[in-house]
């Protein structure tokens, strides 16, 4: 621990020390928009006791085969069979100027689908991007969720305008299957 009347200095040395290797001072909100581009989930917006790793898209996480079982074991094996209910999907809006924040509605053909779970704009992408759990409408495959998802659901900016046209995926905007990681 660094007592308060150092922190100052210690905090000096470290960027200093950290220039030759590309150390560069990054906000909150830069982390949080470069996750959300990841599709990196966050506890407690994106992911909750009320949500299935399945259904988060978590599904390759589970140690589906680990010895002694875990809690919750058998309904995910469950709800593996049947299929899920509800996907954490991404989004990123087809206008550059709208922003995404948290809470806006998610709407397919005029109806309530969803809620955008976390959102800001990215700056790699060059437009808003978020995540949201999307109301499947029963049942569905991992397979057919990934036929599914096409332009075709749009997120509104959630102060009463029009909804924007956005495109959504399951698998993360940038940098898919961590090909952009260093």
């Amino acid at each position: 621990m660094v007592p308060t009347e150092f922190a100052s200095a210690v905090f000096d040395l470290v960027v200093e020390a950290g220039a030759s290797y590309g150390l560069r001072l990054a906000g909150y909100h830069a982390m949080n928009s470069l996750r959300i581009e990841k599709a990196y989930r966050h506890w407690g917006h994106d992911i909750s006791p009320d949500e299935t790793p399945l259904e988060a898209g978590l599904g390759f996480c589970v140690a589906w085969e680990k010895k002694g079982g875990f809690i919750g074991r058998e309904a995910l094996l469950r709800q593996r069979d049947e299929g899920i209910r509800q996907r954490l999907v991404q989004f990123i809006l087809e206008e550059a100027d709208p922003l995404l924040y948290h809470d806006e509605p998610i709407l397919r053909e005029g109806h309530h689908v969803g809620r955008i779970t976390s959102g800001m704009y990215g700056h790699s992408l060059g437009g808003a991007v978020g995540l949201g759990y999307v109301d499947l409408g029963g049942p569905v495959s991992a397979a057919e969720i990934l036929w599914r998802n096409t332009r075709s659901t749009s997120p509104a900016d959630g102060l009463g305008r029009e909804p924007h046209l956005s495109r959504s995926m399951t698998r993360a905007l940038q940098g898919p299957g961590s090909s952009r990681h260093r």
